[in-house]
């Protein structure tokens, strides 16, 4: 008798559609790629969308329409600019690093402390990440119109979600009757805390790395780095790993900051990297992530050495955000404040 509850509780429907959605995952797997970027493109242009439209309706009521098109012409512009202006600079400059720091590993500079260094770095875990992060950023960067095709498609969906989006609503709903309203039921859950859990920790990711980014190009240019555009999309790409990324970027960069001026300059790096992630812990976290995601460094790294293992290098970007997606379906929350005041 329990055993027929359980079959016909929610619990089980829940479990069944989970199981569902990772076998069409793998059976998906060659166009991953696509469907991430997809989902991130959309998710973070609506919530662009929504910020100008409730924005700007405080001066002035504006049609949706006209905010859509604006701002797609706005970002079709940027990439027409960037792409003809910046691109062949940034997968020159890509290339050049990717290869200046394999050489140096390779063939490392005849110091003691260097080759302390590098011999540690070669057995911790962590340089796997980076040398799986620096083949997949080359192969990138060597097949532009790959991952070109894929991000103009994820924009293309993107605007056509955003221009229909209540059309597309309204239509979806229809299942809601229909006899597969079952089925609708639980993707809606599912969907609601998806977009919740994994979305806002993608944003957050997002907004994080870029503001790394800027910060960490405007404090090597004035230590004299070379390649700072190159460089700069690097340190945003390693920026959207939650906390490790910043840790694995101190491997380039002081590779780099060693070529150029010794070990005062890896100190600087050092010192850079220390006030950043101090920015990122207690000023940017807070701000962008809630209480519930922000995770003990322990398990972020945990899921991060699992999830490299799954997803390979997708793993290191949306390990955290589907670990955080888990915690929200299971129903994990955390504690008042008063209570871990109290085991403190």
């Amino acid at each position: 008798m329990e055993v027929k509850k359980f079959f016909q509780s929610s619990t089980f429907r829940r479990l069944a559609m989970m199981a569902c959605i990772i076998l069409v995952l793998i059976l998906t797997r060659k166009i991953i790629n696509l469907i991430l970027l997809i989902f991130i493109f959309t998710y973070l242009m609506d919530r662009v969308h929504k910020f100008i439209i409730n924005r700007v309706n405080k001066i002035l009521p504006v049609n949706r329409l006209v905010v859509v098109y604006s701002l797609y012409i706005v970002i079709v512009a940027a990439l027409v600019v960037g792409i003809y202006n910046y691109l062949p600079v940034i997968t020159t400059q890509v290339v050049q690093l990717i290869v200046q720091i394999k050489t140096f590993y390779m063939n490392p500079p005849d110091e003691k402390i260097i080759n302390y260094i590098v011999t540690a770095i070669k057995k911790v875990e962590i340089s796997g990440y980076t040398e799986q992060g620096l083949d997949f950023l080359y192969k990138y960067a060597s097949n532009i119109s790959q991952w070109g095709i894929e991000v103009l498609i994820a924009l293309v969906l993107s605007f056509f979600f955003l221009l229909e989006k209540p059309r597309i609503i309204a239509f979806t709903k229809k299942f809601e009757n229909s006899k597969i309203s079952l089925f609708y039921y639980e993707m809606a859950y599912f969907g609601e805390r998806f977009s919740r859990s994994f979305g806002k920790v993608i944003e957050a990711q997002f907004l994080i790395a870029l503001v790394n980014c800027i910060l960490s190009v405007i404090a090597l240019r004035f230590m004299g780095f070379p390649q700072l555009i190159g460089l700069g999309f690097l340190i945003f790409l390693l920026g959207l790993i939650p906390v490790a990324g910043m840790f694995i970027s101190l491997i380039p960069l002081c590779t780099i900051a060693y070529t150029i001026g010794g070990m005062a300059h890896i100190m600087y790096v050092i010192l850079m990297i220390f006030v950043l992630h101090s920015l990122e812990t207690y000023f940017l976290n807070p701000k962008l992530i809630s209480a519930k995601t922000n995770l003990p460094v322990f398990y972020t790294f945990l899921i991060l050495v699992f999830s490299e293992r799954f997803f390979g290098v997708w793993g290191l970007i949306i390990g955290i955000p589907v670990f955080i997606f888990l915690l929200d379906v299971l129903g994990v929350t955390d504690h008042e404040k008063k209570e871990v005041e109290s085991t403190e």
